[in-house]
């Protein structure tokens, strides 16, 4: 997966900016919890759309003020493990734990 790494905040602009363009997907994960860490390995192992989507990477320990900033920017709950699907700067899905399912997406695609 090549993910683009969610370390400042301005980098939330660029990617609702994107959403106009391609779908976007962050996935919040906590680095200390095993149930996230299963969670993104079984995201990752599902997710072959790489060319179709613009995926973003949070670490919400280290960044917890940029995830803050999404749940007020996308209207969604914080939660972690967590998916959200943006599209033209809108949040369309979010899902957590055992919700995240790389088939959501080819709904939206």
């Amino acid at each position: 997966m090549n993910w683009n790494y969610l370390e400042d905040l301005k980098q939330l602009e660029i990617l609702e900016n994107e959403s106009f363009e391609r779908l976007v997907i962050i996935f919040k994960h906590s680095t200390r919890c095993h149930i996230s860490r299963a969670a993104l390995r079984q995201f990752e192992s599902e997710l072959d759309l790489n060319e179709k989507i613009i995926p973003y990477f949070l670490d919400l320990i280290q960044f917890r003020a940029i995830s803050n900033e999404i749940a007020i920017r996308f209207g969604v709950i914080h939660q972690s493990p967590q998916l959200i699907i943006i599209k033209d700067g809108k949040a369309l899905l979010n899902a957590s734990h055992e919700r995240i399912d790389a088939a959501d997406l080819g709904q939206f695609l």
